[in-house]
Parts: C-alpha cells; structure tokens; sequence
C-alpha cells in the first residue's frame, strides 16, 4: 500500500530535508521512525516532493512511502508522530493509488518568505523571517513581480551548483502582503530551481531599495546569467507551503 503524508517541520535544526552522511536531516528522521514502526531491519525508503535547504521551514510538504502495514488511514500521524522528533509533524495521511509520486505528480508548489520589519531583532523570530528593518518601496517591487510573472528561463535566479539543465519554469502567482510587523511573499508555481525563491526575495528587496529598478527584472531574465540577478535572501524565512495535485 503506498501512502502519501502531509507533514511540517522546523528547518532550524535539520541540514536540509535529504539525507547528508554525517547530518540531522528530516529524511533521515522520518526514515527512521517508519523503520521503527515496521520493525524492519532496513530503512523504509521516503519520497518528498521536493528537497529543501538547510534552516528551511515547511508547512505541507508532501511525502509517499510503501507500507505492508494495515494502519487506518487516521491513525497514521499518530503512529509517526509518536516517533518522531518534536521539529516535525505528520498532519495527514491517505493512500493513494501505486502510480502517485510525490515529486513527479505534483503540479505546483506554493512558496511563502516572511519578512520582519521591526527597527530591532526579534530573538523570538530570528530563525524563523528574515529581519529587514531598512526601508521599502514596496510599489516598486510589486510593479517588479509582473516581470516574473509567466514562463521564464529563470537562469539568472538559480544558484550556480546546479546540475539542472532545462531551467525554464512557469510561476503562476506571485504576491506580497503586509503581515503587521513585516512582509509576506507568497508565490506559487510549476517548480523551482534551487535557490530560485530565496533569489528572487532577495533580487526584490533590491528593487525596494532602489539598486534595481523594476524593469530591471526583464533584462535579468533575458540575461540568464547567475550574476546579472540580486543577492540570495537567507534561508530561515522560507516555507514550503503547500504541495498541488490533480485533485
């Protein structure tokens, strides 16, 4: 039976979501815990929908795994969740057909990158937004997300140590909010390049302060090239949000 499971986990502790020798990973944890639940004498392998880096945050990842095991469907998250590390939680668990695949079944991918914008730090949300306490003009950079907006060689917003060739993508929405205290960008599309999201954060907090102007985007993208984009925004005030499917 395969089953597909909704979790969350905070990224602060974990060297990313895939196992890394060495490293405390949520691969790794939630390897662990199923091996465990199965009293298997290997590892029950996990795929997620997608990797994310160290100190990454995520709200509804999506994860499949084959299981022997008849648990109902409801009881699943409290058979894991009973294993597992207080810095992840399993919400939901189904099974699904053979033929789903959490990576390669997933139509969209929704991302959001909080932003603090206090005049000091916050100890209390350091590892969780990032702390942007200059000023914005946040009209120039929404005006920006409309060049961003569509299908795109996104080149000039992946990280150079990428082994991706096709690095043509489609973000459907992108969006930027006021949270009270700080900023939320939501954005929400067909995949993601590595690094992409924190590239694109960062290259429009540029345009609010003025390095960039909007238009300035249209040019980055035509340039595809790492070096013609902005700065990489860090790690901790993104989430994967949610993981889309046909249904």
């Amino acid at each position: 039976m395969r089953m597909k499971c909704t979790i969350s986990y905070d990224g602060h502790l974990f060297y990313g979501y895939q196992v890394q020798p060495g490293q405390r990973t949520v691969q790794d944890e939630l390897e662990k815990a199923l091996q465990t639940l199965h009293k298997a004498k290997e590892r029950i392998p996990v795929v997620s929908s997608g990797r994310t880096d160290s100190g990454v945050h995520a709200v509804g990842q999506t994860i499949h795994f084959d299981s022997p095991l008849s648990i109902p469907e409801a009881k699943w998250p409290y058979a894991l969740n009973a294993l597992l590390p207080d810095d992840i939680s399993v919400h939901k668990a189904e099974a699904v057909d053979d033929q789903f695949h959490a990576r390669f079944s997933a139509k969209r991918k929704e991302y959001r990158y909080m932003i603090y914008r206090g005049k000091h730090p916050d100890v209390f949300k350091r590892y969780y937004a990032y702390h942007v306490p200059y000023d914005l003009d946040m009209e120039k950079v929404k005006e920006a997300c409309r060049y961003l907006v569509g299908t795109h060689d996104f080149t000039s917003f992946c990280a150079t140590k990428t082994e991706v060739k096709d690095k043509v993508r489609t973000v459907h929405e992108l969006e930027w909010s006021d949270t009270g205290d700080g900023l939320q960008m939501r954005i929400v599309g067909s995949g993601f390049l590595y690094n992409m999201v924190r590239i694109i954060v960062g290259t429009l907090l540029d345009v609010g302060t003025g390095k960039f102007s909007p238009g300035d985007i249209e040019k980055m993208i035509l340039a595809r090239s790492r070096d013609a984009a902005g700065r990489t925004a860090p790690a901790h005030g993104l989430y994967l949000w949610r993981v889309i499917y046909d249904n």
